[in-house]
């Protein structure tokens, strides 16, 4: 029962066989086999534009990349207070691309529309004491298992471009996000204003492969330079290509994310059902987030569960009672169904 974290799951068999396909011969180095070139390639056929893609190995490299590539003096990235990027990152966005990280507060870990207004606002173009806008990234799926609408999405690009910002997508858990939409890719990016993605793929089933897509190539001429400086341009290349060559066929990477996303349907309907836990708030992705007494944690702990106690939202401080905690529980493309029940049983006890 392991639901700390979809990346505590390992690899998909295609992905590690499409590997041990790719481990013998030889094939030119730095991105630029035959191979590499045909995932690149893939990629434009998935977003149904012509794209830039630069592959990293970690999702905390592609989102400071990708907002290192669009930064100049005394910039400014909004993004939500509880993103990613500006909780779980250890400065690397700020380290690697000079600007700092502004929080913009909105329900539901989504970045509130008139509040990033607001927020850009307050950065005037000339206030050089202050500092400028520069960018805006957002996180889809978000950091507490909801999913921005495309409606939604509209709304913040519309702040963006009205203020001539690049808007970027962490994509983490893009897959996730994509099904729970039941959208197209190039419906949930560069038709709805995304300029740049970071498009993860190892929490979904891959060994450890990221990837960082510009739909405008344009705006990706330094990269190379950026990616190459910050340790991220591997020479063997190809074996994260490999990875996301098994990844994109037949659309395994959908077949996975929904998987995912229906162990966490299993769990939110049978934790809406108990009579001692409760969900702590809605969500669409593969992310889960329950009350249940400390007891039934302790039950769970005892026959090998695995969870994240998650802190209580300071907005909401009642959500909690005093033999209560709140734990996130995260599904993976490995999660099976007698791992629900078998944690679900745990809340009868």
């Amino acid at each position: 029962m392991f639901f700390a974290s979809d990346n505590w799951a390992g690899a998909h068999r295609s992905i590690a066989e499409r590997l041990l396909q790719e481990s013998t011969g030889f094939a030119a180095a730095y991105g630029n086999s035959d191979l590499d070139r045909r995932v690149e390639a893939r990629f434009s056929e998935i977003f149904e534009r012509d794209v830039s893609v630069f592959f990293v190995a970690t999702g905390t490299a592609a989102n400071s990349l990708s907002l290192a590539s669009i930064q100049r003096p005394g910039g400014i990235t909004f993004c939500h207070s509880e993103a990613h990027v500006i909780a779980d990152e250890c400065g690397a966005p700020e380290f690697f691309s000079s600007a700092r990280l502004a929080p913009v507060d909105g329900e539901a870990g989504k970045i509130d529309p008139a509040k990033l207004a607001k927020a850009i606002a307050g950065f005037p173009p000339n206030a050089v004491h202050h500092g400028r806008a520069t960018a805006v990234t957002i996180t889809q799926a978000t950091e507490i298992g909801t999913v921005y609408s495309l409606d939604e999405i509209d709304a913040i690009s519309a702040v963006a471009k009205a203020n001539n910002l690049p808007l970027h997508m962490d994509g983490a858990r893009f897959a996730n996000a994509l099904v729970a939409l039941d959208a197209s890719p190039a419906e949930m990016t560069w038709k709805r204003g995304i300029d740049m993605l970071s498009f993860g793929g190892t929490k979904n089933g891959c060994w450890c492969a990221e990837a960082i897509v510009f739909f405008n190539p344009e705006q990706a001429s330094e990269v190379p330079f950026i990616r190459k400086r910050a340790a991220q341009l591997f020479s063997k290349s190809r074996f994260i290509a490999a990875q996301f060559d098994a990844y994109l066929e037949d659309d395994l990477w959908l077949g996975l994310a929904r998987h995912a996303n229906g162990m966490a349907d299993r769990l939110r309907a049978g934790i809406g059902a108990s009579n001692s836990a409760r969900l702590a708030w809605p969500t669409a992705s593969n992310e889960v987030f329950a009350v249940i007494p400390k007891t039934s944690a302790k039950t769970a702990e005892d026959k090998g569960a695995k969870f994240y106690e998650w802190p209580i939202p300071a907005a909401t401080p009642e959500l909690v009672g005093e033999n209560e905690t709140l734990i996130r529980l995260v599904t993976s493309f490995a999660t099976e169904e007698a791992d629900v029940d078998g944690f679900l049983g745990c809340l009868a006890s």
